[in-house]
């Protein structure tokens, strides 16, 4: 028995503790934004601000001084508003935005939110990530790195690209700085190596030049689970080695699993340095307040490029462009950095997009041209293609074929035993040596089932193989990743394939008089799928690949801004995986290796290259550099045939149609041209905050409590007439002039002469058709837009800008709602 007679001191104790309890298991983590300028606002920092175009250096005493003000302000409105001191503060912010992370209670909010000083607070949100050969496809080799000063011993040499991520494993040698052309510290980078067991003394070098981690707010919501998650900048997931390598892995580390070389693996920027910002965890993601402390610390640490392959898990409330995340990598623009974001996951619908805002480059995935072809032969000269990384069956014989239902335990024939997930349920005599026929269904989709239970359950049987059928309840829209396996395995992608597999098998299945079966003639062979097969089809949009066109507002009001902004490899891509990290959805032990898929994929490849134009042109704004990647990205394949998109975005019926500007929006990302852009399309901070003012419905208070900048009064744009490499109008009623200025980046002058392509139901004049223009010189291009017939479908056009020395300048052109007026 409990003896319940307490002393009343011990009882007070525990009445302490439970209402301690109750507080903790109420609390909820907020962001909140106060009066007073963080520090790229105080000190006006512009990428253009400091002599040479180049970032301002954010540690000085000044610097230190103001933000030991500012977190002096944050820490008295907490203190004066809860005597009790009953909170916890778990950020000061103070580089990006002015705030603090706290956990307190929803009614403790209500109280904070009513003080002067708060200008703006949001419950904490939860963040997701958006989850080689591609530098040949690409073309750098011969090409991008080529074309800079030392090629690839020197393509990303001195930049320095910070990721905010799940963190990076350091032994992996694709972040080793142990290379035969060894690297040199990074001159203008300032960041830390934390240090804990896990993430040792020594993990960082002059590759990987920084690493931190940020978790308070995961521990505060209750998710942090230290059996599994790291409180240090080690990754125990493998998405965040992946994107660091992709963008600036060491060039030349073999890829190697199950003793097979599948060729060489590299980063875009090979010679570029790694800043690692850890903000998401395995089985969790990530969290807003966590994120925006790592973007900070990137800041001041010094990175020149930003990756993020995360982003929201739908569309937030209010005005997209405002959400706090977007807020924070707005200051981020400020301080001369470039930032680059996954699109998302959910296409191929529109809207679907959730990366919104004009100083974010969006990235949307494309396929590429390796494949990884596999077959199966069968007994009756009968062959079928399917998925697989994987190895053949032994030798040239066939072996004999089982269904898994008749390779099942004789006890359990009420049992649906299809997914071959548990080897318990089958008879070993029966399916030991022969190839055992498994199904998918939605139960893999789910993730009940995996397919590493599936290959887990042939190996212990001793099965000499699997063919893996889809069947009829799913459609040939359910797009299979083919998976490296070191056992002979084939997907059947086909349901029609499939169901010819199963009548052959039928047909020579042999049963006795009661219906046991005795015996099969169906035999067959995995040819094996390791070795890759090289095409030149052009890459297409991928169907997972989130589309626009962009929304201003959770209402999904149509914007006049192009989203996604341009393309690039996000499909089975190889690279570094952490060698602690997680199994991948398909239940498959992680390795050194992954070949995953996603727009978190594609990403990085934009910042590798971002990294190589940075390097060949030092004084670019983040804007800058965004749009000579768009204006040399292509849209046509080499015969001249428009690029495609699976299910695009206009038809996503279709298996297989036209792309658009809302599926891929400048097209397919050309790194080697990118170098040599011609024109550029500049923009900066103060013409995003008239971008913001332009927005209809949108207050200047509301502009001004978000970003501390004021709309400038009596001035009359349009969101449109922001200064992108694309122009997007959603409604265009008669005519409206749409200004564009170009910037010749170029070493000397040069002729242009404009052509259009026009929309379906708009007419385009440009002025001037010719234009001359100087190294150096800016000049405005005028676009009058008139719609010629009402119509409410999307229709799309390009301005094409042609020079005498060779360079090309492509921006697309998409109009929604037309309506000529009389």
């Amino acid at each position: 028995m409990v003896d319940c007679k307490l002393p009343l001191r011990s009882f007070i104790m525990l009445i302490i503790t439970l209402t301690e309890f109750t507080s903790l298991v109420s609390t909820e983590v907020y962001v909140v934004i106060v009066e007073g300028d963080p520090v790229v606002h105080y000190y006006r920092f512009s990428a253009t601000s400091a002599p040479s175009g180049k970032k301002r250096n954010v540690s000085n005493n000044f610097v230190a001084a103001h933000v030991a003000y500012l977190t002096r302000k944050q820490d008295f409105l907490l203190e004066s508003t809860f005597a009790k001191r009953n909170y916890k503060k778990l950020y000061s912010y103070h580089h990006l935005i002015n705030g603090f992370a706290v956990d307190i209670t929803p009614e403790q909010a209500d109280v904070l939110v009513k003080r002067s000083q708060v200008l703006h607070m949001e419950k904490d949100t939860r963040l997701t990530t958006m989850t080689t050969h591609t530098p040949e496809y690409l073309g750098l080799p011969t090409g991008c790195w080529a074309e800079l000063e030392g090629g690839l011993h020197n393509a990303g040499e001195g930049t320095v690209i910070g990721l905010v991520d799940t963190g990076v494993d350091p032994r992996h040698p694709s972040f080793s700085d142990q290379v035969p052309n060894s690297y040199k510290p990074p001159i203008s980078y300032s960041g830390k190596c934390e240090v804990t067991s896990d993430f040792p003394e020594g993990s960082c070098n002059n590759k990987l030049v920084g690493a931190r981690h940020f978790a308070a707010a995961a521990i505060s919501a209750g998710e942090f689970n230290a059996s599994i998650n790291f409180a240090s900048p080690l990754d125990e997931n493998g998405h965040g080695s992946h994107t660091a390598s992709t963008a600036a892995g060491n060039n030349g580390v073999p890829v190697v699993l199950g003793g097979f070389n599948y060729g060489n693996a590299s980063g875009m920027a090979p010679r570029a340095h790694i800043a690692e910002y850890k903000a998401l965890y395995r089985n969790i993601g990530g969290f807003f307040a966590d994120v925006v402390a790592a973007l900070e610390q990137a800041v001041i640490d010094g990175v020149d490029i930003i990756s993020l392959s995360l982003g929201p898990t739908s569309t937030p409330r209010g005005t997209t462009y405002l959400q706090l995340l977007d807020v924070a990598m707005l200051s981020v623009i400020k301080a001369g950095i470039f930032v680059t974001q996954a699109a998302g996951n959910s296409g191929p619908y529109p809207k679907t997009i959730l990366s919104y805002s004009p100083w974010i480059v969006s990235v949307a995935a494309s396929t590429h041209d390796r494949t990884y072809p596999n077959f199966i032969f069968l007994g009756d000269k009968q062959k079928f293609p399917g998925n697989g990384i994987t190895p053949g069956t032994d030798g040239e014989g066939m072996y004999n074929l089982i269904l898994a239902s008749d390779g099942r335990m004789r006890n359990l024939s009420n049992l649906d035993v299809d997914d071959c997930q548990d080897p318990d349920h089958f008879d070993i005599a029966m399916v030991e040596g022969k190839i055992m026929i498994c199904t998918y269904s939605f139960r893999f989709s789910l993730g009940i089932s995996t397919i590493g239970g599936l290959i887990s359950t042939a190996h212990t049987l001793k099965a000499a193989g699997v063919v893996f059928l889809i069947s009829s309840e799913m459609t040939e829209r359910q797009r299979f990743i083919p998976v490296a396996v070191e056992f002979p395995a084939i997907t059947i992608p086909s349901v029609n394939d499939s169901l010819a597999i199963l009548k052959y098998y039928y047909t020579s299945r042999e049963r006795s008089a009661t219906g046991v079966m005795i015996g099969t003639g169906a035999q067959a062979k995995i040819l094996g799928g390791q070795q890759a097969n090289f095409s030149s089809i052009p890459p297409q949009v991928t169907t997972f690949s989130s589309r626009g066109p962009d929304v201003d507002s959770s209402d999904m009001n149509v914007a006049d801004l192009l989203k996604p902004n341009i393309m690039a490899p996000g499909h089975l891509i190889w690279a570094a995986w952490s060698s602690i990290g997680e199994s991948t959805s398909d239940g498959l032990k992680a390795q050194n290796f992954a070949m995953i898929s996603g727009t978190s994929m594609a990403t990085p490849h934009i910042a590798g290259i971002a990294a190589l134009v940075k390097q060949k042109y030092p004084d670019f704004s983040p804007a800058a550099i965004a749009s000579a990647m768009a204006t040399t990205a292509f849209v046509v394949d080499s015969s001249g045939k428009p690029l495609l998109a699976q299910h695009p975005s206009n038809n996503v019926t279709e298996e297989l149609g036209t792309a658009t500007p809302f599926d891929f929006g400048a097209g397919a990302v050309n790194a080697t041209a990118a170098l040599d852009p011609g024109l550029i399309f500049d923009a900066g901070y103060e013409d995003y905050i008239t971008f913001l003012c332009s927005i209809p419905g949108l207050s200047n208070s509301t502009i001004f409590l978000a970003t501390r900048s004021k709309c400038v009064p009596g001035t009359n744009h349009l969101p449109s007439d922001l200064n992108t490499p694309s122009l997007t109008i959603a409604n265009l009623t008669g005519s409206r002039v749409a200004v564009r200025t170009v910037t010749n980046v170029a070493s000397k002058g040069e002729i242009y002469t404009a052509s259009v392509t026009e929309p379906t139901n708009v007419s385009i004049k440009v002025e001037p058709e010719v234009l001359s223009i100087e190294g150096g010189e800016a000049k405005p291009i005028a676009l009058t837009l008139t719609a010629t017939r009402s119509s409410a479908i999307a229709s799309f056009g390009s301005l094409l800008l042609r020079g005498n020395e060779g360079h090309m300048v492509r921006i697309p052109i998409a109009v929604l709602l037309k309506k000529p007026v009389p």
